[in-house]
C-alpha cells in the first residue's frame, strides 16, 4: 500500500513538471539584454537599409531626365555598352551605359582616363530600347540589368586632362574629345591655351576656335569639345577654311608647329 501511494506521488510530481512550464506563459518573461555586439549590428543593418532606401530615391528621381558624367569606365559588358561608377549622381552604384550616338566607340587601353558621357537614365529594358533608338542589344550579355537604371548615351567622347593630351598626343589624334580645364593664355579670340594641370613633363594644351568666340578670362574653367591634330597651319586652312591674323598665324606656327591643338566645335563654361 505504501509503494502505491509513492507511485501516485512520483506521477503527480511527474505531471507538475510537465504542466507547470505550459502554464508560466501567462507570467511575465525575463528578457536576456542584447550584448554590445548584438547592438552594433542591429545599428549597422538600420544604416545600410536607411541609405540603400535614400540611394534608390535617388536613382528613381534621375530617371528619364538627361545627365552629363565624367568618369573612368570599368567593364566593358557588351559589344556597345559598359559600365561606369559616379559618386554625385548615383551615390558609386555602377551604372550600364548604352552607346545611341550612331558611331563606334573605343573604350580607352586605361581605365585612369575619364569619359564624358550625355544621355537619358531609363530602367534597362531590352526591347523598348532596342525600339526607341533603333538598337540591337542581345538578351546574353543585359541579363543581370533588368530594370535597373541606365545611361542611354547620345555623346561618348574621351575627356583626357590637358597635359596629357600634350604628354601623349599620338594616342588621341583624330578622336572626338572633351577637355576641361582653366584657362592659361588668350592668343586672341579664337587661340588660347588651358593649363597642363601640373602634369610632370607636360605643356599647356592649345584650343583653337575655328569661329571667333565669347571672349575667356584667364583662370576661368571651361570644357571644349573638338578634336585633337598636329598643328599644321595649311592643313588646317584647307580643312576648316579658316581666315585669321597674320601676326597670329606667324606667331602659333612659330610656337607650336607639328604640337598638337585641339580644334573646337563648341564651348561650355
Amino acid at each position: 500500500m505504501q509503494k502505491l501511494q509513492q507511485k501516485k506521488g512520483a506521477i503527480a510530481i511527474g505531471l507538475m513538471a510537465i504542466i507547470l512550464p505550459a502554464c508560466s506563459y501567462d507570467q511575465p518573461q525575463a528578457i536576456t539584454p542584447a550584448t554590445p555586439e548584438q547592438q552594433r549590428n542591429q545599428v549597422s543593418r538600420e544604416i545600410v537599409d536607411s541609405q540603400i532606401e535614400e540611394v534608390t530615391d535617388k536613382t528613381d528621381k534621375l530617371i528619364g531626365k538627361s545627365v552629363t558624367i565624367t568618369t573612368q569606365p570599368i567593364r566593358l559588358i557588351g559589344p556597345t555598352s559598359f559600365t561606369v561608377n559616379d559618386k554625385e549622381l548615383f551615390d558609386n552604384q555602377n551604372i550600364l551605359v548604352i552607346n545611341a550616338t550612331g558611331q563606334p566607340f573605343t573604350l580607352p587601353s586605361t581605365n585612369n582616363i575619364p569619359i564624358q558621357i550625355t544621355g537619358q537614365v531609363r530602367r534597362f529594358d531590352l526591347a523598348q530600347i532596342n525600339q526607341d533608338y533603333k538598337l540591337d542589344l542581345q538578351t546574353d550579355y543585359y541579363r543581370d540589368y533588368d530594370d535597373q537604371p541606365v545611361i542611354v548615351a547620345k555623346s561618348l567622347a574621351l575627356s583626357p586632362n590637358p597635359g596629357e593630351l600634350t604628354t601623349n598626343p599620338n594616342a588621341y589624334y583624330g578622336k572626338k574629345l572633351t577637355v576641361t580645364g582653366k584657362v592659361a593664355n588668350i592668343n586672341s579670340a579664337i587661340a588660347y591655351t588651358l593649363d597642363e594641370n601640373k602634369l610632370l613633363g607636360g605643356e599647356d594644351l592649345l584650343i583653337l576656335h575655328t569661329k571667333p568666340q565669347a571672349k575667356v578670362k584667364p583662370g576661368e574653367q571651361i570644357s571644349v569639345s573638338g578634336v585633337l591634330r598636329p598643328l599644321v597651319i595649311t592643313e588646317l586652312e584647307r580643312d576648316y577654311n579658316l581666315t585669321w591674323d597674320l601676326n597670329l598665324r606667324k606667331q602659333l606656327e612659330a610656337k607650336y608647329r607639328n604640337k598638337p591643338v585641339l580644334v573646337v566645335t563648341n564651348v561650355a563654361p
